[in-house]
């Protein structure tokens, strides 16, 4: 969390107040053992996958999608040397801008069945907001449960 004012109501927040700023990226061509090494030296749960061209849009590769895949039975069992992240990364994103207020991140997150989104400022990446960033602040503002 960002610089977050001790009074103000959660809902009415900015993302930009809770978002981690900055994202780490993936070539889409790169192999899931690539990811994986990357994601755990980070100590971070997704990739942002990078456009394979112009006019392409971004992806994302979780932790969540690659573990999944890893003890899954006969041929839904990738080979993580071999896979390419675009083979199964989730694209396009659901992003968000860095003004929206939480409330609505929140909402689009429970409705799009996501835990991650993106946060853009125009073509620009500028850092995701996760449902732990949304859970820690609930967590700091116990009235907001009543």
């Amino acid at each position: 969390m960002r610089n977050m004012p001790v009074k103000t109501d959660m809902r009415e927040m900015k993302t930009e107040q809770l978002m981690h700023r900055g994202a780490l990226m993936i070539k889409s061509d790169a192999t899931l053992t690539e990811a994986i090494k990357k994601m755990h030296a980070a100590r971070v749960s997704s990739l942002v996958v990078e456009p394979r061209c112009k006019g392409d849009a971004y992806g994302i590769i979780t932790r969540r999608d690659m573990v999944g895949r890893a003890f899954a039975d006969g041929p839904q069992r990738l080979n993580f040397s071999e896979t390419k992240v675009y083979e199964l990364m989730t694209k396009p994103l659901v992003t968000i801008s860095p003004g929206l207020k939480v409330k609505y991140a929140a909402r689009l997150m429970h409705r799009e069945g996501v835990r991650r989104l993106p946060v853009f400022d125009g073509d620009k990446i500028v850092g995701i907001l996760s449902n732990t960033d949304l859970f820690r602040v609930l967590c700091l503002e116990p009235k907001s449960r009543k």
